[in-house]
């Protein structure tokens, strides 16, 4: 049975053109539905960390009306009006090679961010953001570019496709219906966010309740803006593509250096895993920087930052963002919490030989209910069940060492309580469960949905009240790392089932010093 490791020890981890005749060509990713995936590495290029300071620290939000004028505004999304005790914001990183208002980045801007010619409207970044309605805490979850999901009107494909996809649709319809080219390019660009938003409501079980999009140009100037940010890194990193070029250990990036810091896709053990838990640890960092740093007291760093903002923002119309951070103005950084959905298998294909990443909706709905402090179907028995009234003990029963750990630190971050933490001792269990004197303890349930929805077992051994948490290698909610369990480095899994990929352990905002990563 492997020692029970203390979770700090850092831990290796494993549109097209109109075809003739006007007919809509197939956006690379998505194909009607047909049959099960099979299995190939998908990639994720994360351009918008940055914005999450404008959205989820509140800061300067007595001097946000010099934020906010500039910023370009759109309408008509189909959002929710945030009637279920919290907003819920949709930020998604756009791989473009224009600011915010559409217009063309100088040749120096591309250079800077190793950009081409090329442009796109492929979302880069997905990442949703639950802010209840005191204001108290903000979790982020991030979405693997590559999931494979369903998208309105256009069957399976890759969730990072839905928005240009469905632009490209919309814009040869409304071509034939004689428009101008700025009344083209409005409706169609409407449409392909309309069905972002769709294909990540459907995923999560969210209602998305406000919108903000950034360019790549806006996370180097919003970067910059603070003065740069501490990162980590457990080895040195030389990889030419994009741009990586950094020793091991603590650094403090610029915009440009940051951008590579997030994007490189080549030579990370877990591929998209790895580039998500880099984003999170980048956010965290920028997070936690901006509360302490008092940036909004420095009148040049406010008239950077509002430029920054300003060229490469961009919001919904039913924003009140002057409202919105009133509410966030007494958040701390450690109540700001990263996450990210369960994923299946990174190592997917589809019948056409698209390179995806496949995920369970069910048990993205139910990590997701857990996350943002939700209820799902089957524990609405815990809803009067307060944490801080509930102690647990957790156990490992897997061969992940530290699991038992990490996992006492997730619950203790929601607010329960944990007594002994320790490898189990008891029968090998295959499956992870919560241990009761009854199924129906809803203290027992309480914990079983906080950490993803486990099974309820009952125990006649266990006195009335006593709660158990027993964790096998099937464990893939709320602080599991597979980083000693999965090495998909150089691995082509081609036949049998695809190996499930637990997420990265939750990151917040408030530790001490930059989480160091691959």
């Amino acid at each position: 049975m492997p020692q029970n490791r203390s979770a700090s020890s850092p831990r290796p981890r494993g549109a097209g053109a109109p075809l003739a005749g006007g007919r809509v060509p197939r956006a690379r990713g998505v194909r009607p539905v047909a049959g099960p995936p099979v299995n190939r590495p998908g990639r994720i290029l994360a351009v918008a960390a940055a914005a999450v300071v404008f959205i989820v620290t509140g800061f300067g939000w007595h001097s946000v009306d010099s934020l906010v004028s500039g910023i370009e505004r759109i309408g008509n999304l189909g959002l929710g009006g945030g009637h279920d005790g919290a907003v819920d914001i949709l930020m998604v990183g756009i791989d473009s090679r224009t600011d915010a208002h559409g217009n063309p980045l100088s040749d120096q801007e591309r250079a800077m961010l190793h950009a081409g010619d090329e442009v796109g409207t492929n979302t880069d970044t997905i990442v949703l953001i639950r802010v209840p309605n005191d204001g108290s805490s903000a979790t982020a979850i991030s979405v693997p570019r590559d999931s494979y999901v369903d998208i309105p009107g256009l069957g399976k494909g890759k969730i990072n496709s839905a928005y240009g996809a469905t632009k490209e649709a919309a814009r040869q319809k409304l071509a034939d219906q004689g428009l101008s080219d700025s009344q083209i390019e409005e409706k169609s660009t409407q449409a392909g966010r309309q069905a972002l938003i769709k294909s990540v409501a459907n995923l999560t079980g969210i209602t998305v309740d406000h919108y903000a999009e950034v360019g790549l140009l806006g996370f180097v100037l919003l970067t910059d803006a603070v003065g740069g940010v501490q990162v980590c890194l457990n080895n040195p990193v030389d990889e030419p593509l994009s741009g990586a070029d950094f020793p091991a250990g603590e650094q403090r990036l610029s915009g440009p250096q940051a951008l590579s810091f997030v994007r490189q896709r080549h030579d990370l053990p877990r591929g998209d895993i790895d580039r998500i838990v880099r984003q999170q640890v980048f956010m965290a960092s920028l997070v936690n920087q901006s509360l302490n740093a008092k940036i909004l007291a420095n009148p040049g760093k406010l008239r950077e930052l509002s430029d920054a903002v300003g060229r490469t923002i961009v919001l919904d119309k039913g924003w009140d963002v002057v409202s919105f951070m009133h509410q966030l103005q007494d958040l701390s950084g450690g109540k700001v919490n990263f996450e990210t959905i369960p994923v299946q298998n990174l190592d997917a294909t589809t019948s056409d030989g698209e390179s995806v990443v496949k995920v369970d909706p069910k048990a993205v709905k139910s990590f997701v209910a857990a996350a943002v402090g939700g209820k799902s179907d089957e524990h609405r028995d815990s809803d009067a069940v307060a944490p801080d009234t509930v102690t647990t003990d957790v156990y490992n029963s897997g061969s992940t060492s530290g699991l038992a750990t990490q996992v006492a630190q997730a619950l203790t971050g929601k607010g329960f309580h944990t007594g002994s933490v320790a490898n189990w001792t008891g029968e090998p269990v295959r499956s992870s469960r919560v241990l009761a004197a009854s199924t129906s303890d809803a203290k027992a349930k309480a914990v079983a949905e906080a950490l993803g929805g486990l099974t309820v077992i009952a125990d006649p051994e266990l006195s009335q009240g006593a709660i158990r948490v027993v964790l096998a290698d099937d464990y893939s909610g709320p602080g599991s790392d597979a980083g000693s369990l999965f090495d998909l480095s150089g691995t082509s899994q081609t036949s049998g089932a695809p190996t499930p990929v637990p997420p990265a352990p939750p990151i917040d905002a408030g530790q001490n010093g930059p989480k160091c990563v691959n």
